[in-house]
């Protein structure tokens, strides 16, 4: 009977590590009734259940996770997360104070996973106060996220997109600039840079930045679209090359 469930574990977590979340489940959910003691199996159902849309089966398992072991990070984030779904707001900000709380004083306790679970957390309430026009608040959840994460070149996107908001351009367009450093290959930082430097008058210098992401990818439909625009309301610029 042991050698089956150690089985049923290693060929579930196998299918969970490869995102076959589907054959992962059964196995999983065996294993957890057989041995209901390992708080890594009840995590990896949880994660499952709530990418089903399963959301109360998700609190469960993430709760039992948390009751065979109170320091799990990764399963108090995703029980934050899963309250937050759920409209339990008040639970969700008690859970994720205390999973921050655990690991205060330990600078080398949050691992990349964690550190990328609190960030964009931070991100979605940043996109939540910029859409009621919060834009200070946003920029400081922002920030959080970006302390947390400071190689989300996805973040800095975001983030510059806010002070475009604000008006205020010359800290939009370093987001942009830095997102591109981290990422070269990232395509909406060079087409919202181009959108603020159009913004600001510059059309020329908007379409350099299309262009580049033309270079790396012909099909882009939001480059196409812009230098279309632009071109077709300024007429043609000398050394431009438009798509064809």
């Amino acid at each position: 009977m042991g050698d089956r469930i150690e089985q049923l574990i290693a060929h579930g977590r196998e299918h969970y590590n490869a995102g076959e979340l589907e054959r992962a489940e059964p196995l999983l959910a065996e294993a957890a009734g057989a041995r209901p003691s390992f708080p890594d199996i009840y995590n990896m159902l949880g994660v499952i259940y709530h990418g089903q849309g399963r959301f109360q089966d998700a609190e469960e398992a993430f709760e039992t996770a948390l009751k065979l072991n109170p320091r799990y990070t990764e399963a108090a984030l995703n029980l934050s997360v899963t309250y937050n779904d759920r409209g339990k707001y008040d639970r969700a900000r008690e859970v994720y104070a205390r999973a921050v709380s655990a690991t205060a004083g330990q600078p080398h306790a949050l691992d990349q996973f964690a550190r990328g679970k609190l960030a964009n957390m931070h991100a979605d309430l940043g996109a939540a106060y910029a859409g009621l026009a919060m834009f200070d608040e946003a920029v400081r959840e922002y920030a959080k996220a970006l302390d947390l994460c400071p190689e989300f070149a996805d973040l800095r996107v975001r983030l510059g997109n806010v002070y475009r908001d604000m008006g205020v351009h010359h800290a939009a367009i370093a987001e942009f600039e830095h997102a591109k450093r981290i990422r070269p290959d990232y395509a909406p930082a060079r087409i919202h840079l181009g959108v603020t430097l159009f913004s600001l008058g510059r059309p020329e210098a908007a379409i350099g930045e299309w262009q580049a992401v033309l270079a790396a990818d012909p099909t882009n439909k939001s480059a196409q679209l812009y230098i279309r625009m632009v071109s077709d309301e300024h007429g043609p610029k000398p050394g431009s090359a438009l798509p064809r």
